[in-house]
């Protein structure tokens, strides 16, 4: 297990690779009762041979950390072609997974992990196998990271470990951990890209269709992470109380009077459960109920902060950029732009209409809408006193060339008091507003058959009879 609390340790520096490993060689350590997801990604990254495409090749061993079949995910079972004893032979070592942060490992698994590491193997643990690597004491006074939902846990349980949630994926050297999930995925192609350069990890993206690098971390997916032992605590109440009463405005002062403490104990009890001081924990629940308000909400920003406790707007904005390296009007922005709405003549959305589907047309509709002739909204309004069709959007755009309107994203940025260069979530203007060598149509501001758009002006003048 990881060292007592209290006692001092130090990063232990990178080792030379024993005579008998070899850099190529690559073992990943399975546990019975991981998820299968976890498990798989480095067996994708490391055991498949593409070198087709570029990939340089590594030798894959699969390794059981204990005896017996493997159950995994949806009741399957798995048996590794070898045991603990093929860890000697590996430059790197993975832990893709591990059951329950509740259970320790077994004691030979753990044993076999500092053996390796001593002898200059490179330890990786994806998700929930940070705590593996922590219970072999491999992680004592490192930075280090797991899923969000595990960190408060992993912190608590292993205090020497200073656990960062925010990360992807953190790097030491000789050691290295990502978040959940997807993250192993970043991390598997930061050791490609260390071993054999930006072009090999860039060929392994393609290949496996994801980002050959990610931007940001965790923030923005982390909910109320707390460790699960909690409610077994005498302090559970008073975070659960903290949690009820965001929008109310109370300091750490206010949490201790209420669990009867002082300050100093209050501090040192709570950074015993949570991982956390109580000031940083509060602040970042502040900013994630904030993060709901922005995605779910037409608040202001002014309207968030008071709803969420903070003091200003301005305490608002500098906890959330700090936390999530975005402006909240940026935030609100882009995830609006993940989810389009139809909308109408006046830019405002149309109750009621589906959203497009690809391919989806009806004989007299509108392609992409899968609307049958007559369904389509009026509204009053034409020159002639006929009810006019509403614009719907178009199901296809295309990149700005330059000039036209500003983007939504810049309009959002001002609200804040400050512009935002290459903010994410752009909106498209209409093609009149997007500049560039777009091809003219013909009068009527229809365009011409064979152009991008034609299907849909096809589709509109059909509706408009």
């Amino acid at each position: 297990m990881g060292s007592a609390a209290g006692e001092p340790s130090l990063p232990v520096p990178a080792r030379k690779l024993s005579g008998r490993r070899r850099p190529e060689i690559v073992a990943v350590l399975l546990f019975s009762g991981a998820p299968i997801f976890e498990s798989s990604i480095p067996l994708s990254v490391f055991g498949v041979d593409r070198q087709d495409a570029g990939v340089p090749r590594y030798r894959l061993l699969v390794c059981a950390g204990e005896e017996g079949p493997l159950a995994t995910t949806g009741g399957l079972t798995m048996t590794a072609p070898y045991g603990l004893e093929a860890l000697a032979r590996a430059g790197t070592v993975v832990v893709p997974a591990w059951r329950s942060a509740a259970q320790l490992p077994p004691p030979e698994a753990l044993a076999a992990l500092r053996k390796a590491h001593h002898e200059g193997a490179r330890i990786i643990g994806l998700c929930t196998g940070a705590f593996v690597l922590a219970a072999a004491g491999l992680l004592d006074g490192r930075p280090a990271t797991t899923h969000w939902m595990y960190a408060p846990t992993l912190a608590k349980r292993y205090p020497q470990v200073q656990v960062d949630p925010r990360e992807l994926f953190i790097d030491d050297g000789d050691v290295l951990t990502s978040a959940g999930t997807a993250a192993g995925i970043d991390l598997c192609l930061h050791v490609v890209r260390t071993d054999h350069g930006a072009e090999a990890a860039a060929a392994l993206a393609r290949r496996l269709v994801v980002p050959a690098r990610r931007t940001g971390g965790q923030a923005q997916y982390i909910d109320r992470a707390l460790p699960e032992e909690i409610g077994n605590d005498p302090l559970a109440e008073v975070v659960t109380w903290a949690l009820d009463n965001l929008s109310k405005q109370f300091d750490v002062e206010a949490l201790a009077a209420r669990a009867y403490m002082s300050r100093r104990t209050f501090d040192r009890r709570f950074r015993s459960l949570t991982g956390s001081a109580p000031l940083q924990w509060l602040i970042s629940q502040r900013v994630l109920q904030a993060q709901r308000l922005l995605e779910t909400t037409e608040a202001s920003v002014d309207e968030v902060a008071r709803r969420c406790g903070f003091r200003s707007p301005v305490a608002l904005r500098g906890h959330f950029r700090r936390q999530l390296g975005v402006s909240p009007a940026v935030y609100r922005t882009t995830f609006r732009s993940r989810r389009p709405q139809p909308v109408g003549a006046a830019g405002t959305p149309v109750p009621g209409l589906p959203l497009p589907v690809p391919g989806a047309a009806d004989e007299g509709g509108l392609p992409g809408f899968g609307l049958p002739p007559g369904s389509l909204p009026s509204q009053p309004g034409s020159p002639d006193g006929r009810a006019e069709p509403v614009r719907l959007p178009r199901p296809h755009t295309r990149p700005r060339q330059g000039g036209g309107r500003p983007d939504s994203a810049d309009h959002a940025a001002a609200e804040d008091g400050r512009t935002e260069g290459g903010a994410r979530g752009r909106s498209e203007g209409p093609p009149e507003s997007r500049g560039g060598n777009q091809p003219p149509g013909p009068p009527g501001g229809l365009p011409a058959r064979g152009h991008p758009d034609a299907a849909w002006a096809a589709g509109r003048r059909r509706a408009a009879e």
